[in-house]
């Protein structure tokens, strides 16, 4: 049987064989593979996405980038962290119109509620708006932080919108290379790019992540490879709603002697699950248990897109599906 790299053939460039759709992508399907059906075709649509209509190519070209987020109700948060990364897209992106959607209606609700307007749209919104206004080209760019659930909302909004206009790419989010064949390693950068307090004996740093359940929570015990490789066996992820859970931790910290325990979210921004359920005066929220157990805690309340190391990344991301669009 033909290993899967043999019939796969490494490649950036978008394949051939691929009929109207093409993936911008890490692979190809091998030139021996004829008329590839389309279950095959969508299977190796991986990486950066691309798809180019061709009953618009007559069309003029009008360029827009759509920041795809979840979106907080954390104001300060919002503009420290999700502000912040779209304007620095925008900044490498001068020309391009650069707008930002909320994949949550639930956060664009409490939005409008909290501050009496809400200068966000939901995806749909955005690019049925950018179609009224003529855009022909859109760059999809992700702001979640591994390839879930949330990741899978900005995929299948790609493939539902695709065909309404000339062209469309989706970027991929801050973690989705793991360094498999040649492709870059996305966890081993990101862990490095941490903003992790120095190595103390006695005391362990616990990174709080959403969780899926999507397999894609995988990532989680990955990252934790790439810090066991970085010789920070003193930090340790651990999810909100995934695994492993703050109760797989907590007695192993406490078996090994450790004192002081810090938190800090592994979230694009500190928002409701870092505030309440990480760092709140609730009996259940993480700091209030930790203590219970006798450690010391300190919370650390900064969400990923405050780091520029982060931000930079992102804006890598931004150009993949910018330059995606513009070949």
């Amino acid at each position: 049987m033909k290993s899967w790299k043999k019939f796969l053939a490494v490649s950036a460039a978008c394949s051939s064989l691929l009929i109207g759709s093409t993936a911008h992508a890490a692979y190809t399907l091998n030139e021996e593979v004829v008329n590839p059906p389309a279950a095959l075709q969508m299977a190796t649509q991986i990486g950066v996405l691309k798809y180019e209509n061709p009953n618009l190519q007559s069309y003029m070209d009008k360029d827009a980038i759509v920041v795809l987020s979840f979106g907080t109700t954390f104001k300060d948060q919002r503009e420290k962290s999700i502000d912040a990364t779209v304007k620095a897209i925008q900044a490498a992106h001068p020309k391009a119109k650069v707008v930002t959607a909320f994949t949550s209606h639930i956060v664009l609700k409490n939005i409008l509620k909290n501050e009496g307007k809400c200068d966000y749209l939901t995806p749909e919104q955005t690019l049925d708006q950018l179609k009224r206004e003529g855009y022909t080209r859109i760059a999809l760019v992700s702001l979640d932080v591994i390839p879930g659930m949330e990741y899978k909302y900005d995929v299948a909004l790609f493939h539902e919108y695709k065909t309404q206009f000339k062209k469309m790419t989706l970027a991929t989010p801050l973690m989705y290379w793991q360094g498999q064949e040649d492709q870059r390693d996305d966890v081993d950068q990101v862990m490095r790019s941490l903003h992790l307090p120095a190595y103390k004996k006695g005391t362990a740093i616990l990174l709080m992540a959403h969780g899926t359940p999507d397999p894609s929570n995988a990532y989680y015990s990955v990252m934790q490879e790439k810090l066991r490789a970085m010789k920070r066996n003193d930090v340790h992820v651990y999810t909100v709603e995934g695994w492993p859970r703050l109760d797989d931790w907590a007695g192993k910290l406490k078996m090994h002697k450790v004192e002081k325990i810090i938190l800090m979210p592994l979230m694009m921004v500190a928002g409701d699950h870092a505030n309440n359920d990480m760092a709140g005066d609730e009996e259940d929220s993480h700091k209030k248990i930790l203590e219970k157990m006798g450690f010391k805690v300190e919370a650390k309340l900064q969400g990923l897109g405050e780091n520029k190391k982060i931000r930079d990344i992102f804006v890598d991301r931004a150009n993949e599906a910018w330059d995606a669009l513009m070949k």
